[in-house]
């Protein structure tokens, strides 16, 4: 059965969701979480995700996430790559850690209580798995989203986004909203079942059965909108079996150009001496390190910008940059100017 095509749009909302391979623990303790987490704030400075909401769990997690450039596909490709070599690397494993594709349903944000409705069905997964006890708080589950908002801007990461989850709650971000946030959700939970929380239907459209089989959240003018885009999609994967989305653009290739141009000006490096230069020379292999690290442009990009030869070569370089840094710690406070 062909899979079924990826639709990516500027400012896309999703409810993604994966579970473990064969339904085992995708997290084995704490620090697996904690790395979860880091992996997931990486990858929203590469490629520009502002995070709604997210709960880990122990064989899965979710996430509502806002791509303000079209890449989806991409930075999803990263975080679970990434973070199943950590995984596996950290406990001396191989193979897979999630069990075939995620899921990636598109929201509707704007008409209707299909955003707010999502929110509540995230922040209350530990409820209805009967982890978390709704007399002890709900706030006492350390594992999801609440956590950021709970507490002011000032000590929310930048890809922690609350605006619009207090603005559909008719809230203001204050010590006053923040504490009514949590009061009202947890009047909500109170008036179900906790096998049921959050398990609104609207419309007519049942989120339990959207989120097992469906593909998109919203109203019938959001579906006719997203068959469009469908069509588009799957007439680009008909002229290429390889697409899976548009190429990442924007916010990675300018997050690069500002990288790159700063690192070479902190490494005393001109653009005309960037040919004359070794392929591999360790200065640019700093460069070359802070934009893979930071960015999620292409070995290509970062190739043809630095002057760096053939593709293959990039990882290497960046690789030996960074056992370098172990060693060197003027090295490691160069790199990090270069990312500020």
């Amino acid at each position: 059965m062909p899979r079924q095509v990826r639709i990516e749009y500027p400012d896309a909302f999703y409810h993604v969701m994966a579970r473990g391979d064969r339904r085992e623990n995708i997290y084995h303790d704490d620090d697996d979480r904690e790395m979860f987490l880091v992996t997931l704030s990486e990858a929203c400075s590469k490629y520009g995700w502002r995070v709604h909401a997210y709960v880990l769990m122990g064989n899965h997690y979710h996430l509502l996430i806002q791509t303000p450039e079209p890449n989806l596909v991409r930075g999803m490709s990263w975080l679970q790559g990434t973070y199943t070599s950590r995984f596996n690397a950290r406990h001396k494993m191989r193979g897979h850690v999630f069990s075939g594709r995620y899921k990636a349903i598109l929201v509707q944000v704007g008409e209707g209580d299909y955003f707010r409705t999502l929110l509540d069905y995230i922040h209350l997964n530990p409820l209805r798995a009967g982890i978390a006890k709704l007399e002890d708080g709900l706030d006492q589950f350390p594992w999801s989203s609440l956590s950021f908002y709970r507490v002011p801007p000032s000590r929310r990461k930048c890809w922690q986004e609350t605006e619009l989850g207090f603005d559909v709650n008719d809230l203001r971000d204050t010590t006053t909203g923040r504490r009514k946030f949590l009061q009202d959700l947890e009047w909500r939970a109170g008036l179900e079942e906790a096998e049921k929380a959050g398990l609104t239907e609207i419309e007519g459209q049942g989120l339990q059965a959207t989120l097992r089989r469906g593909w998109y959240f919203g109203n019938q003018g959001f579906h006719e909108k997203m068959l469009i885009l469908a069509k588009v999609a799957l007439k680009k994967k008909a002229k290429n079996p390889n697409y899976c989305g548009d190429e990442l653009k924007g916010h990675g290739e300018q997050r690069a150009e500002e990288i790159a141009e700063k690192g070479l000006r902190l490494s005393g490096i001109k653009e005309a001496d960037l040919v004359k230069m070794a392929k591999g020379d360790h200065r640019k292999a700093l460069v070359a390190l802070a934009i893979k690290q930071e960015t999620g442009v292409s070995l290509k990009w970062i190739t043809q910008r630095l002057k760096m030869g053939v593709t293959t070569g990039i990882s290497r370089y960046a690789s030996q940059a960074k056992v370098g840094l172990e060693k060197n710690r003027k090295q490691r406070k160069l790199l990090e100017k270069m990312i500020k």
